[in-house]
């Protein structure tokens, strides 16, 4: 899966580095969509079985997927339900789609939506109101279904659902926040899904946000939902972006604030049934059950991670500093284990990079010099940021290479391009669309 291997692997802490990507692989290979479809759903005579609860199958099966992953867990999904399949689509983001037999694809933007993702929202919508009450509709759900399965209410249009999307990304907004937004000014998002739906609804959701919140997952489409429009006014003050919000967005979000716009869903809805089917914490647990097969001492420290991505490298990496100099909280030679999501505030001009990125290049600062350690920090979809690379890997010769090359570390990671900083460093991480996204891992190896 690692487009560049070699490079990665000709210099420095090249057994540290050896060991982090394998961890890495072992953690894409139990992440799999495909993989986490295949355990949960089953096909028993008439009945759909999922997660134990079986679903008789009285008339047609509509199918229908979203986000980074939906292409694989369509596949698995079509391979079990066969000729069922009466009427399938799937939207994924570009470079991410797979043939598949019965269901149509669509591929579309992201994290910017585009004129394919309404178009692609467009055609799902049709599809779900033909779903009839004896029918059955499986909806895959994976992250990314925010960008690609959008339809803002009347009067928001795409530019104007751009721009906000932009604003929150740009804002260092944790993704629950960024959704409570999102699921305000939609149609689908927070449970409107669930509410054209006269068939019984099923859904495998696999999970890229820390803590598996299935309301925050895609933002919710099929789930109730529990923040309100005062909550998402809340959002845009506290990031100072109420100011900034095109005016049809900030028209709308004040009448609801009144009153005058439906909320999102409320309650549970009889014939919808959620389940989740994976995240960043299986992938933490195959990691270190790999590493204590490689004879390494193994902690998982969190799969919550959050923080501004910068500043939790710094943390992370004393923890390293202490394990190589004292031997604690783990001994040598060991591995810290970690899932979860960083944030990066970008304040006027910014140059490229992710903040899996931002966090390899500010840990470099950290082990500089502590031979036989690196930190690994990559995106498991394959995409850090808006950049063609996973993530970053530093070791214990990252920064003394930099500064050799005439690269200043701090004035890259002040005007955040960190992609930059590691391309020159020989540190970026390239997989290309790994097919599955369940948060971000961070694994750090002290020899």
């Amino acid at each position: 899966m690692i487009v560049n291997r070699a490079e990665l692997l000709s210099s420095g802490d090249i057994e540290a580095k050896k060991i982090a990507l394998r961890l890495m692989e072992k953690a894409l290979e139990e992440s799999s969509p495909y993989n986490a479809v295949k355990k949960c759903l089953a096909l028993k005579g008439d009945s759909l079985v999922i997660g134990g609860q079986e679903f008789l199958l009285k008339g047609d099966v509509y199918l229908l997927a979203f986000g980074k992953a939906a292409c694989l867990m369509a596949k698995l999904a079509e391979e079990i339900l066969g000729e069922r399949v009466k009427e399938g689509l799937a939207i994924t983001k570009y470079g991410y789609s797979l043939p598949l037999r019965m269901v149509r694809v669509i591929e579309a933007g992201h994290p910017t939506p585009d004129e394919n993702s309404v178009r692609g929202t467009q055609l799902a919508l049709e599809l779900v109101r033909r779903v009839r009450e004896s029918d059955t509709l499986l909806v895959l759900i994976s992250g990314g279904g925010s960008s690609l399965l959008i339809c803002p209410h009347e009067g928001i249009s795409l530019q104007d659902k751009i721009k906000v999307n932009d604003l929150l990304l740009r804002s260092g907004a944790k993704i629950h926040e960024i959704n409570t937004v999102r699921k305000h000014i939609s149609r689908v998002k927070g449970g409107g899904l669930a509410k054209l739906s006269r068939g019984v609804l099923v859904s495998l959701i696999l999970s890229d946000v820390v803590g598996d919140p299935l309301e925050v997952i895609a933002s919710g489409p099929t789930v109730k939902d529990p923040t309100t429009f005062h909550e998402a006014y809340r959002v845009l003050r506290l990031y100072n972006l109420w100011g900034k919000l095109p005016e049809s967005v900030r028209h709308y979000l004040t009448l609801g604030l009144k009153g005058g716009a439906e909320e999102t869903l409320k309650k549970d809805l009889p014939h919808v049934h959620n389940f989740l089917i994976g995240g960043v914490g299986a992938a933490c647990e195959a990691m270190k059950e790999e590493a204590e097969q490689l004879g390494l001492r193994a902690q998982i420290l969190t799969t919550t991670l959050e923080g501004e991505a910068r500043d939790v490298a710094l943390a992370l990496g004393s923890i390293v500093a202490e394990i190589h100099h004292k031997n604690r909280p783990l001994e040598r030679p060991g591995v810290l284990i970690a899932g979860g999501e960083t944030t990066v505030t970008i304040l006027g001009e910014a140059g490229l990079g992710g903040p899996n990125q931002e966090f390899a290049l500010s840990i470099a600062r950290k082990i500089r010099g502590l031979r036989g350690a690196a930190a690994l920090a990559v995106d498991t979809d394959g995409t850090d940021g808006p950049t063609d690379a996973a993530g970053g890997l530093a070791d214990s010769f990252t920064l003394e290479l930099l500064e050799g090359e005439g690269i200043d570390v701090e004035e890259h990671l002040t005007r955040h391009s960190s992609y930059e900083g590691l391309r020159k460093g020989r540190a970026l991480v390239t997989t290309g669309p790994t097919g599955t996204n369940v948060n971000s891992v961070y694994v750090m190896i002290i020899l």
